[in-house]
């Protein structure tokens, strides 16, 4: 185990093997997004796309919640000041390139939910590839309710798994909804109780980990193109893709693995 950052750093690395976790270490301001975060998260997110070495980068949260967005006390002070166009575009600039290499890279994505996830807290829970939450997990739109609309990617993951309806839902009529509404909208992937979370987040980020590199990379590029490519265009990177997976020596492995047991 390799610890990259120091334990005061706004956001912690830690790299296990094939797995990478990054900690938003903001508890006392339960680890809402300021410059400071936002600027560390994209460095990390760039180190971790970088080594071909992990598979998987889990995200989760220090301290009371996972995250209650973007820092209202920065963001507030900029509008009495009349700066927001620079400050909040400054913050945004690192954030979104950071949500960006998150899913750009042919690296698996999950986020580990406690507590509250809250405006972009809510959208960095559900833009990560998988997302498995505590039982008294609460997601919060908290957009509408201060006269905003969405930011942090959280238009990106939630419209692509729930439809267009769903999310207008999500975003302009629910105050809150719990892990378990969100499961049943097929945001979370699994629902455990709190006192578990960090074993199963573990158990849930080895099992992903398993999966050889061409693997992740192909479906995950895929999974996400689907939607707006065109079915001629679609087949044609299906083709491509899983003949480059069938060119590497894992599938040969597996392959020879399987016909001898199937004699």
């Amino acid at each position: 185990m390799s610890a990259t950052t120091a334990s005061d750093d706004p956001a912690l690395l830690r790299i296990e093997g094939p797995i990478a976790t990054i900690t938003l270490n903001r508890p006392a301001a339960y680890n809402s997004i300021n410059l400071g975060i936002a600027q560390k998260l994209e460095q990390l997110a760039a180190q971790i796309e970088a080594d071909s070495a992990i598979r998987v980068i889990v995200i989760e949260g220090e301290g009371r919640a996972f995250s209650a967005g973007g820092d209202l006390q920065t963001i507030g002070a900029a509008a009495e000041a009349n700066t927001v166009t620079p400050v909040v575009g400054e913050l945004l600039k690192h954030y979104h390139s950071f949500i960006e290499t998150l899913r750009r890279m042919p690296k698996l994505s999950l986020s580990s939910v406690h507590g509250s996830a809250a405006g972009a807290g809510m959208g960095l829970a559900f833009v990560t590839d998988l997302c498995i939450a505590a039982e008294d997990a609460k997601f919060t739109p908290a957009y509408a309710k201060i006269g905003v609309s969405p930011d942090g990617g959280s238009t990106v993951g939630i419209v692509g798994t729930v439809g267009t309806r769903r999310a207008l839902q999500i975003f302009l009529a629910e105050d809150t909804f719990t892990a378990q509404q969100a499961y049943e909208w097929g945001l979370v992937a699994k629902v455990v109780p709190a006192a578990e979370l960090k074993a199963a987040t573990r158990q849930l980020a080895a099992r992903l980990a398993q999966n050889p590199d061409a693997a992740i990379a192909g479906t995950k590029s895929l999974v996400y193109q689907a939607a707006t490519t065109p079915v001629k265009q679609q087949l044609d990177s299906e083709e491509h893709k899983i003949i480059m997976a069938m060119n590497t020596e894992e599938f040969r492995i597996a392959v020879k693995k399987f016909t001898s047991k199937s004699k």
